[in-house]
């Protein structure tokens, strides 16, 4: 089969490798479409995983065979199905999990599906193993949807969880920085639970899709501030840009008691370090982050990374249903051999791209 195998930073080459071999308990899925990831992009810009690897994990597709096994799982899996999968999916029983940490589990660290290499998603190839112990995790799309929606609820996934971790009631004021495809999905789905949406973006056009997916009030970066003036307060704020001055910004205009949830700094690096100033590109300089505002005001810093496997069938709801339509987001669509071309648009994306995903040609 075909593959774009990870050779090295930046380096993805198409190559032909072995169709996966499936044991007892597995599954063998031809893939129709694979989101592109962050998550993947930072691991091939700057090499953060030894190659070889086939990354691709936002993947859905159609079972082709079945282990002798499967049907003894209770799970109602056959060839021909139409499926979504989760390549993480936790133990449920260690410490971590009993304290909802999911993404903290080792069980859940382990990559369940794989097209060869070290498992790594797979979904940039045109068959990947799904493996016994994320099959909990395979979700069957109905007739009535797309490949493309059943793609994209492994994201919706890790914004819903996110928002939940938010202690948040209708008709509080929330600010989502940045309205990119995972910006413009925390916007509808806050919007949706009754929250007034401030959105910001540096792109206008950003900010028109935002007013679209639900913004109460929308605002360039630079303006938020002079935006929050005219608002009751912030009660919480999310931020989906891996930008430190939005985070230092955001502790600035919550008020006390409310939440500052990062979801975009995921590649590791050097701290900020108290009382630095930083300049943004736009040439505004926000003051670094007050610690004893954290103390003194009763906020909240937290994080939220990756999906909750146990919130599956209700974001399978609310995108099967459409009452977050994820269809919009879709605005780029690449052929398996110009995976590189996807992830290259991906990692700059111009004032019209959202999401971009990698399709095989199985349009059922």
């Amino acid at each position: 089969m075909r593959a774009v195998v990870y050779r090295g930073v930046n380096n993805l080459r198409l190559e032909t490798v072995p169709v996966p071999r499936v044991g007892a308990n597995e599954l063998l899925v031809k893939v129709a479409v694979c989101g592109v990831c962050p998550t993947d992009i930072k691991k091939i810009h700057y090499g953060t995983v030894a190659p070889p690897r086939i990354f691709g994990h936002e993947t859905a597709g159609i079972i082709v065979k079945t282990g002798s096994g499967v049907a003894n799982r209770g799970l109602a899996l056959k060839i021909g199905d139409r499926v979504a999968l989760h390549h993480h999916v936790p133990c449920l029983d260690c410490h971590f999990c009993r304290h909802r940490a999911f993404a903290q589990c080792e069980t859940y660290k382990r990559t369940g599906i794989t097209a060869g290499f070290e498992p790594a998603g797979g979904g940039y190839a045109e068959y990947v193993r799904v493996m016994d112990f994320v099959l909990p995790g395979v979700v069957k799309i109905p007739a009535s949807n797309s490949f493309e929606e059943g793609a994209m609820l492994e994201p919706v996934n890790t914004v819903l969880k996110a928002v939940k971790r938010l202690n948040l009631l209708r008709g509080d004021n929330v600010l989502v920085a940045g309205q990119g495809p995972i910006g413009l999905m925390f916007t509808k789905i806050l919007q949706l639970r009754g929250i007034n949406v401030l959105a910001t973006d540096l792109l206008e056009s950003r900010l028109k899709l935002a007013k679209q997916f639900g913004a109460q009030w929308t605002a360039r970066v630079q303006s938020a501030k002079s935006e929050v003036r005219s608002l009751e307060a912030l009660d919480a704020g999310i931020i989906a840009v891996p930008s430190n001055d939005a985070v230092a910004q955001a502790m600035q205009l919550v008020r006390g008691g409310g939440q500052v949830l990062l979801f975009a700094h995921t590649r590791r690096r050097d701290p900020v370090k108290q009382g630095e100033k930083r300049k943004e590109k736009s040439g505004n300089v926000f003051e670094p982050l007050d610690f004893a505002s954290i103390c003194l005001d009763e906020k909240d810093l937290i994080g939220s990374y990756s999906s909750d496997f146990t919130i599956q069938n209700e974001v399978a709801r609310l995108v099967f249903s459409r009452r977050l339509d994820v269809r919009p987001l879709i605005t780029h669509r690449f052929p398996l051999q110009q995976t590189a071309d996807a992830v290259a648009l991906a990692s700059r994306p111009t004032e019209s791209s959202l999401k971009i995903v990698v399709e095989h040609g199985i349009t059922r």
